[in-house]
């Protein structure tokens, strides 16, 4: 019977990695083993700075592990999803041999990691379904990474910038077709604004299945970098003697434990319920201005939407002091921008600024027409 970790690159199956001063849970008074300084800086008041920090802060994996109902054993803490992703790719994927595969239109960092790996990029377009929006076409998937030798298979659920979830049903035969000779990889970035459950609920039938999951979006901590890989707990213990010494700040691995208390989750899932709510709202609203061609179905905390004129709706709102993600140069996305859901008011002001946008674009055909 194959392990997980025979997915990993050969070279790397035993890598022990680096072993760092604070590899080992030791007990001391005086700390003289990671050449620190002996006094703390004059602008780290607490002096919780001085020293190096803890690889895999304890509470922090606990407390991340309990948010998502899995062993504390299954979750790697890292630096956002970004570092699992680099981390993945470079433990599983050869240079010029093993393949990454990935749908686009789709976050970028899958590609960027895999061409900093020099992995080839396999690509099977998302596929625009009139319904449910940009979603995988799994039976092409499949049929591409074993053609191509992929190891690793990046499925977003839900999909940025599409915005719509993946059906467990899908993942599950996805990731039982790939046994042995995969890892599929499904990003849960935008999970919480989701309905259906997480894809971590097939973690212990299925251990070539890896979920990645970060605070950064619901949890409203970009800046804190906190993310985590969340699989088989053979391949967690292998991607982590790949990693960097100490990927978690001591800062922000305090700001994350105390952003994951019983009072800011209960503020994260009443705002999250906001954000469903609004975004079902603006996603109406949007869809009846004229020149807005498509509202997607979004599964997450943003819209895509497709414009008669995407230049002018981008510009309009720039000018608005409006920032949104244009989309124009993603795959099939020439006439595309992405608007993130904000507060109500934000979303308010939105409406106000493309419905004033429509309102110039029709007076002008009349305008020339009385000149």
């Amino acid at each position: 019977m194959s392990r997980v970790t025979d997915l990993l690159r050969e070279d790397l199956r035993d890598f022990a990695g680096y072993s760092s001063a604070r590899s080992e849970a030791l007990d001391g008074e005086i700390w003289l083993n990671a050449n620190e300084s002996a006094w703390p800086n004059a602008a780290d008041g607490d002096g919780s700075c001085r020293r190096y920090p803890d690889p895999q802060p304890a509470a922090l994996r606990d407390a991340l592990a309990e948010l998502y109902s899995v062993p504390p054993e299954r979750v790697l803490v890292g630096r956002g999803s970004d570092e699992a992703i680099d981390l993945l790719v470079r433990a599983a994927c050869a240079p010029g041999r093993d393949a990454v595969l990935v749908t686009p239109p789709v976050f970028g960092m899958y590609a960027v990691s895999a061409r900093l790996q020099g992995a080839p990029l396999v690509e099977v377009p998302l596929r625009d379904d009139p319904q449910a929006g940009l979603v995988p076409d799994i039976a092409a998937i499949g049929e591409a990474a074993v053609a191509r030798g992929a190891k690793l298979v990046f499925l977003c659920s839900p999909s940025n910038p599409g915005g719509a979830a993946i059906a467990l049903a899908e993942i599950d035969a996805l990731t039982r077709l790939l046994d042995g000779r995969a890892l599929v990889v499904v990003d849960e970035a935008y999970g919480e604004f989701a309905d259906g459950p997480s894809a971590t609920t097939m973690l212990d039938a299925l251990p070539n299945l890896v979920v990645l999951r970060t605070l950064s979006k619901a949890h409203a901590l970009a800046a804190a970098r906190i993310g985590v890989a969340l699989g088989d707990p053979a391949l967690i213990a292998a991607l982590r003697r790949c990693q960097a010494p100490y990927p978690v700040p001591t800062p922000c691995a305090a700001m994350a434990l105390a952003g994951l208390g019983a009072e800011a989750r209960g503020q994260t899932c009443a705002r999250v319920g906001v954000v469903r709510s609004e975004r079902a709202q603006l996603a109406v609203a949007l869809q009846a201005l004229p020149g807005v061609r498509r509202v997607y179905p979004s599964d997450a905390n943003f819209l895509l939407v497709r414009f008669d004129d995407p230049g002018a709706a981008f510009d309009a709102l720039l000018a608005a002091g409006i920032v949104v993600r244009d989309q124009r140069s993603g795959f099939g996305l020439g006439d595309a921008l992405r608007i993130s859901i904000g507060t109500p008011e934000q979303n308010a002001r939105v409406l106000e600024v493309l419905s004033a946008q429509a309102e110039r674009l029709a007076d002008a055909p009349r305008a020339r027409g009385a000149a």
